[in-house]
C-alpha cells in the first residue's frame, strides 16, 4: 500500500507531462501510424480551464549527487529507469485501451500543450481530482478501468464466477485481466495480455542484474525479470525484501489496486527507482523491534490478527525516477510492500519513505494550507519530522491487523470481502491505527515525546492536502472517513469565526482515535463488506464546513509535479 500525499515502448506519458514543463524534455516514442478508425475520430472537446488545473501541481526537481556513484551504478540506474518506461506504457493501457489513440487525436487537432500534459499527469482524459470527470471529449471512464471490458457489471462478472468456480482463482487473480470472448469471459494472465513490453522489461531487468554489483539486488532483478514472464510475482517479492544496504533501492511491477474501482482486484504496474538515504535509515530502524509491542497493543481481540514474518525494514531513499500507477495526479510520498499476505507471513512487509518528495510536498503544499486553515496557536508545533513521522507511522500500520481470515468456511482475506472499497478502508485504518501507534511510541521512548502533542496537528494539517485530490479518490475518502468521525467525537474542533481547526488535547483526541482503530480494525476482521460501506456512506462524504475550507485553498498547489534530473544526467553517462 502507499501513501499518496502514486525508447522502445517508451515513455508514453510520462515523458509528455515533462516536455510541458521543461525546456529539453526527454526522448519520446514515434507517434504510430493510425488506422482509418483513428483517422476519422472527430474533434476532441477540451475543458477551457485545462492550464488552470495543471498549475494546480507545483513543478519540482528532484536532483541528486551523481558524482559518488560507480561507473556500473550508473548503468544499472540507466537500465532501471529504461525499464520503468515500459512499465509506464503498460499502465496508460491498464487505465484505459483508447488512452494512446485519444493522445494521438489531441496532437492531430493541435490541442493546447497544456492539455496534453495534463491527459499525461492523469493518464487519460479523466480528471482524478474531479472524480474521473472527463476533461477531453466525453467518453465516461469505466469503473474497471482497462482491466474488464467496459460493459461488464459487477453482477455480471460474479454470476459468471459462480456458473465457472473452476475459474473463480483465475478471475480474482491480482494479475490478470478480463475479456470477452463472443459470449464467454476469459482471464487473461498479464504475462500474456502484455507479453511484447514485460519481455523488453524482463530483458532491462536482467541487463541490469548482470552490472549490478551488490548481491540481493542482482538476485532480486534476475527474479522479477522471471516474474514478468511467468505471472509469479511472490519469490521475487521475497527477495524485494532481502535487498538490506543495497545504495539502489528499486520497485518496479504490479502492486497497488487503486484503478480497479469495479472490484478492486487487479494490480497496476508502476516503478520506482530510489538511491538509499543510509544515515536516515539508519536513525529510524529501531522503530522496527517495537512491531511486536504495537500489535499486541491494537484495540483488537488477538484471535483476529493475522501473524506475519517479523521483518519490519524502513527504507529512507530519495527519489530518482517513477512511473506507471505512482506518476497518476498525487505522487506517493511513501508505500508499504509488498502487498502478498503469503510474502507478509513469512517475511513481513517493507517501509520505504521518499524523503525529497516528502520534503518537497511539505514545502510546496502543506505548510501554506496549515498556514491558512490551522489554528494559529497550533502552527508551532507543525514541523517536517511530524509531518515525516505521521507518514512512517501510516505506512507501518498498514503491516498490522487482519490480512487472512475464515468466512463462510472458507479461507479468504480482507480484500477480497471489501472488494471495490477496501482501499478506503485500508487507508484510513493506516491514518487511524498509524496515529494510535504514535501514541504509544511517543509515551515509551519509540519517539521523541514532543509528538505525543505533534502528530494530532499533523495529521489535521494533512487531511485538507488529501481531501484535495477528489473526494471520490479512495485516500480522499479514508481522510474523510477518519475527519469526520474524530469531529464527531471532539478529538478535532472548528473555530466558525477564525474559519480555522484544532486537534483536541491529546488525550482526547488519541481516545477517538482509539473508537474508530477498533471499529475499523473490527470490520477487517470480519470482512464486514455491510459495515465497511455504512461506515463509508456515514463519515466519507464532505461537510459544509470542509467544503468552504477547501474553497480558501484556491492559491496552494495540490501536489508536486516531478521533474527527474536523471533523464538529463544519463545523455552524459
Amino acid at each position: 500500500m502507499r501513501f499518496r500525499i502514486v525508447l522502445g515502448g517508451v515513455l508514453l506519458f510520462v515523458g509528455a507531462c515533462q516536455s510541458a514543463q521543461t525546456p529539453t524534455p526527454p526522448k519520446m516514442v514515434a507517434a504510430k501510424q493510425t488506422d482509418r478508425s483513428e483517422a476519422i475520430l472527430p474533434k476532441l472537446k477540451v475543458s477551457q480551464d485545462v492550464a488552470t488545473r495543471l498549475a494546480q501541481f507545483a513543478p519540482i526537481d528532484l536532483d541528486f549527487d551523481d558524482k559518488s556513484l560507480s561507473t556500473r551504478e550508473r548503468a544499472v540506474l540507466r537500465k532501471l529507469v529504461e525499464a520503468g518506461q515500459v512499465i509506464d506504457s503498460i499502465f496508460a493501457d491498464q487505465v484505459h485501451g483508447k488512452n494512446k489513440v485519444l493522445r494521438q487525436q489531441l496532437l492531430k487537432q493541435g490541442a493546447p500543450k497544456e492539455a496534453v500534459a495534463y491527459f499525461d499527469l492523469m493518464y487519460g482524459p479523466w480528471d482524478r481530482l474531479r472524480g474521473d470527470e472527463p476533461f477531453v471529449g466525453e467518453l465516461q471512464k469505466p469503473k474497471g478501468a482497462g482491466y474488464y471490458p467496459a460493459d461488464l457489471t459487477k453482477h455480471e462478472l460474479e454470476a459468471w464466477i459462480g456458473k465457472n468456480p473452476a475459474e473463480e482463482k483465475a478471475f480474482r487473480s491480482y494479475f490478470t485481466v478480463i475479456r470477452r470472448q463472443g459470449d464467454k469471459l476469459q482471464a487473461q494472465p498479464y504475462s500474456v495480455a502484455y507479453r511484447d513490453r514485460l519481455t523488453r522489461a524482463a530483458k532491462l531487468l536482467d541487463e541490469a542484474a548482470e552490472l549490478a554489483d551488490h548481491p540481493a539486488l542482482k538476485r532480486f532483478l534476475s527474479l522479477r525479470a522471471k516474474a514478468f514472464l511467468s505471472n509469479d510475482y511472490r519469490d521475487s517479492d521475497m527477495a524485494w525484501m532481502d535487498l538490506g544496504d543495497s545504495p539502489i533501492e528499486v520497485v518496479i511491477g504490479p502492486y497497488e489496486v487503486y484503478e480497479d474501482k469495479l472490484m478492486g482486484y487487479k494490480a497496476a504496474f508502476e516503478a520506482f527507482v530510489t538511491l538509499r538515504d543510509q544515515p536516515y535509515s539508519d536513525k529510524l530502524s529501531k522503530l522496527a523491534s517495537f512491531n511486536d509491542r504495537l500489535e499486541k497493543n491494537l484495540p483488537l481481540a488477538k484471535k483476529h490478527l493475522t501473524k506475519r514474518g517479523s521483518d519490519s525494514p524502513i527504507s529512507v531513499v530519495n527519489e530518482l525516477f517513477t512511473a506507471g500507477d505512482t506518476r497518476a495526479a498525487v505522487q506517493t510520498a511513501a508505500f508499504n510492500l509488498p502487498n502478498d499476505e503469503v510474502v507478509r507471513e513469512k517475511k513481513g512487509s517493507k517501509k520505504v519513505m521518499l524523503k525529497n518528495v516528502i520534503e518537497a510536498k511539505f514545502q510546496k503544499v502543506l505548510l501554506p494550507i496549515a498556514s491558512k486553515l490551522l489554528d494559529k496557536r497550533q502552527l508551532a508545533q507543525l514541523d517536517f519530522d511530524a509531518y515525516f513521522t505521521e507518514i512512517l507511522l501510516h505506512e507501518l500500520a498498514h503491516g498490522m491487523g487482519p490480512g487472512k481470515l475464515i468466512k463462510n468456511g472458507k479461507p479468504t482475506d480482507v480484500n477480497r470481502e471489501l472488494k471495490e472499497i477496501y482501499p478506503s478502508i485500508e487507508e484510513c485504518k493506516a491514518d487511524i491505527v498509524g496515529l494510535h501507534n504514535g501514541a504509544y511510541l511517543a509515551k515509551r521512548g519509540g519517539l521523541d515525546p514532543r509528538l505525543y502533542q505533534q502528530l494530532p496537528v499533523a495529521y489535521v494539517a494533512g487531511v485538507f492536502r488529501a481531501v484535495r485530490f477528489g473526494t471520490e479518490e479512495a485516500h480522499a475518502k479514508a481522510v474523510l472517513l477518519g475527519f469526520n468521525f474524530l469531529r464527531e467525537k471532539g478529538a478535532i474542533s472548528y473555530d466558525a469565526k477564525t474559519e480555522t481547526f484544532a486537534a483536541a488535547a491529546p488525550a482526547r483526541f488519541f481516545r477517538g482515535v482509539r473508537d474508530l482503530a477498533r471499529e475499523l480494525l473490527m470490520v477487517q476482521a470480519k470482512g464486514d463488506y455491510a459495515a465497511a460501506k455504512a461506515l463509508l456512506d456515514k463519515y466519507g462524504k464532505p461537510s459544509a464546513e470542509m467544503t468552504a475550507a477547501l474553497s480558501k485553498l484556491s492559491d496552494v498547489p495540490v501536489d508536486i509535479l516531478p521533474r527527474y534530473a536523471i533523464l538529463e544526467k544519463m545523455r552524459g553517462w
